[in-house]
Formats: C-alpha cells, structure tokens, sequence
C-alpha cells in the first residue's frame, strides 16, 4: 500500500510539473496573440467607421433629385427666354425688310430721275418746236429709254393679243363676235399691257375675246 501511494503522489508530480511546463511554453504564444487580436478588433472599428463616413460623404455628395416645382419653373424660364429670342427675331426681320423695301424703291427712283429729266427736257421744248415729227420721236426715245430700265430691272410684257384667253395670264373685259372663225376663244384687243416681274406676274393683261 505503501508502494502504490508513493507512486500516484509521484505521477502526481510528474503531472503537475508537465502542466507547468505546457503553461510556461504556451504562455508567451497568447500573451503575444493578445496584442494582434486587440489590434485586429481595433483596426476592424476603424475600417467600420471610415466605411460609415465614406457611405455619409457619398450620400451628402449625391444631388437631390428635382421636385415637380422645380422642373416647372425652369421649363418655364426656358420658354421665356425662347419666346423673347423669337420676339427680337421676329422684329429684327421686320425692321431689315422695311430697310430693304426701302432702299430698292430709293433705288429704282434714283434710275428713273434721268428719264424724268428727259420729260421735263421735252416738254419745255415742245413749247417752240413745231415740227411733230421731231415731238414723236423724241417721246419714242424717251419710252424706250424707260423701257430699257425697267427690263434691267426684270420687267418683260405679257404678250397677249392673238394668244389663247389664259386665266394664269389675262383678265377678260369683255367679249365680242370673233373677226374670224380661228379668234374664237382668242385674245382680239388688249386693253391694257400685263407684266412679269422676274418672271412672276405682277399684272394681268386686261384684254377682250372674241367668241
């Protein structure tokens, strides 16, 4: 009895001592792993926070998305400024076509002075001039002078006796018997001469038809 209480008191010891031992060993171990868990928690509160911060800094940066009222009022201003854009337009056009109206009549009269000039010429010397030959002559050349400048200008005659009653060009006065039976439904007189201007009737031939 003796023998086997004097060996578990010594397995005993030798049980304690290799415990000590362990202790001693892995100690060291979890005192330096204390550190870098600390330090890991600590860096795992800070990665939390500047992801809090990050998410609050990108959400105060995002803009706040426009109210109804807001789109109305600047869809409004845009079509004012719109309007008043069309408005200055609109009379500027105006203005430069009266500007322009204006200065090509100034020019067509500044070209027909000359032959004013020649009626005022002829006139005076029509007082003591009695041959009427030289009185004719000189109205013709007056009238082909006048003539001259207004084709310049794009004028041409409308040709219209002998011609077919064309609604696009005539304007029927009256009508009368045909002279013949191939001047039916033909211009026989005209009454007055049309014109085109550039090509564009500015008057119609006032002229009679024979039927």
């Amino acid at each position: 009895m003796h023998r086997y209480a004097d060996t578990m008191t010594h397995s005993h010891t030798m049980a304690k001592n290799l415990t000590d031992r362990v202790r001693k060993i892995f100690r060291p171990m979890t005192e330096e792993n204390k550190p870098n868990e600390e330090s890991t928690a600590a860096d795992m509160t800070t990665a939390t926070e500047e992801t809090q911060a990050s998410t609050t800094q990108q959400e105060a940066e995002e803009p706040t998305p426009p109210s109804a009222a807001d789109e109305a009022a600047e869809w409004r201003d845009k079509y004012l400024r719109l309007y008043a854009e069309f408005d200055n337009y609109r009379k500027r056009s105006l203005k430069e076509r009266g500007e322009l109206l204006s200065t090509a009549s100034a020019d067509v009269i500044k070209e027909m002075l000359p032959i004013l000039d020649d009626f005022d010429r002829a006139v005076k010397a029509n007082e003591t001039v009695e041959d009427l030959a030289i009185v004719k002559e000189g109205f013709v050349l007056i009238h082909n002078k006048l003539y001259k400048k207004l084709e310049g200008k794009g004028l041409s005659p409308i040709h219209a006796k002998d011609q077919v009653f064309d609604t696009d060009f005539h304007e029927a006065i009256t009508q009368i018997p045909a002279p013949t039976p191939e001047m039916k439904g033909k211009v026989v007189d005209e009454v007055e001469k049309g014109y085109l201007l550039n090509e564009r009737i500015i008057r119609f031939s006032k002229v009679v038809i024979g039927q």
